[in-house]
């Protein structure tokens, strides 16, 4: 047993605190002493333009990194999409926890569905989502949608939309799952991760430490899913090899079969050009992600 209380770095979000708590409590049910301290990021602060009109990458993640190189705190919990995918030096991932459901969600005012169109849209409507993929992916499908930055945590998105400033908006249905939110007065349609390919490790929750904590990252490995750490190494592989970020529209999505491994991957150059798509399959990850972004890098160039 740790002899030190082990300080959890989060976000003030609710989804951040769930996820802290999420981790303090299987910390504490081993027996360790675990305190949490909250930590304003850039994504935090900066309200008013979507993520691919910001500078940098790590919007959510840098000031929590920062916080542990500095010996602040010992642990941040990341949801691993937002995390960048080269790490800072002398800080490692010590655990990948299981993965909740990896799919997007669209929840649709009362009044704004339309059972004869794609994803019971109806035509013309005004959609929230500030994420370069997401606006990808619903302007490939569904043109005449009229696509809206939306920013703020879970709970205020869903506000805006209650509120009418959009009809119609986009989310992560584990963020929605965690935080048990009552939306019964919204309609919703959850995507086919498959057809409507989700961000690089999303669903999955990513316990990040200094690397030369060495007892911290023996008491994480009861934590460890190797299996879903596997599948979500590949889809954050693709990402790396294109250098991006939550700036840049790119999906991947890895799942194991009775016959190996596939892995979907869509991206485009940046938002409003033609994205092109990758469907492998394989036995193993091996040289997956290397494969999916040899082939999307020259259908973008063609």
């Amino acid at each position: 047993m740790r002899n030190s209380e082990i300080v959890i770095g989060s976000r003030g979000s609710d989804l951040a605190l769930w996820q802290a708590n999420y981790i303090k409590d299987l910390l504490e049910k081993e027996g360790h002493a675990v305190r949490i301290q909250i930590i304003k990021t850039q994504g935090d602060i900066i309200q008013h333009l979507s993520f691919d009109k910001m500078e940098g990458k790590g919007f959510f993640t840098k000031e929590l990194e920062t916080a542990l190189l500095a010996n602040q705190v010992d642990l941040a919990v990341h949801s691993f999409k937002d995390l960048e995918t080269n790490q800072p030096d002398d800080l490692s991932i010590a655990a990948i926890l299981n993965r909740a459901n990896p799919a997007d969600i669209l929840l649709i005012r009362k009044g704004f569905t339309d059972s004869n169109e794609r994803w019971t849209l109806k035509k013309n409507i005004k959609v929230g989502t500030s994420s370069a993929r997401r606006k990808m992916q619903l302007t490939l499908h569904r043109p005449d949608l009229e696509i809206d930055d939306i920013r703020g945590n879970v709970p205020t998105r869903v506000q805006k939309l209650r509120d009418g400033h959009f009809d119609a908006i986009v989310l992560a249905k584990a963020g929605l799952d965690r935080l048990n939110l009552d939306v019964s007065d919204l309609d919703a349609f959850e995507f086919d991760p498959r057809e409507f390919i989700p961000a690089p490790a999303q669903g999955a929750l990513a316990c990040q430490i200094r690397s030369s904590d060495t007892e911290l990252a023996e008491i994480l490995k009861a934590l460890h899913n190797t299996k879903i750490a596997n599948l979500v190494a590949t889809e954050r592989k693709v990402l790396n090899l294109f250098d991006g970020g939550c700036q840049l529209p790119l999906g991947a999505y890895c799942i194991e079969t009775a016959e190996g491994v596939e892995l979907r991957a869509i991206m485009s150059p940046r938002y409003g050009e033609m994205p092109s798509s990758v469907f492998l399959k394989a036995k193993t990850t091996d040289g997956l992600a290397q494969k999916a972004a040899a082939q999307l890098k020259k259908k973008v160039l063609a």
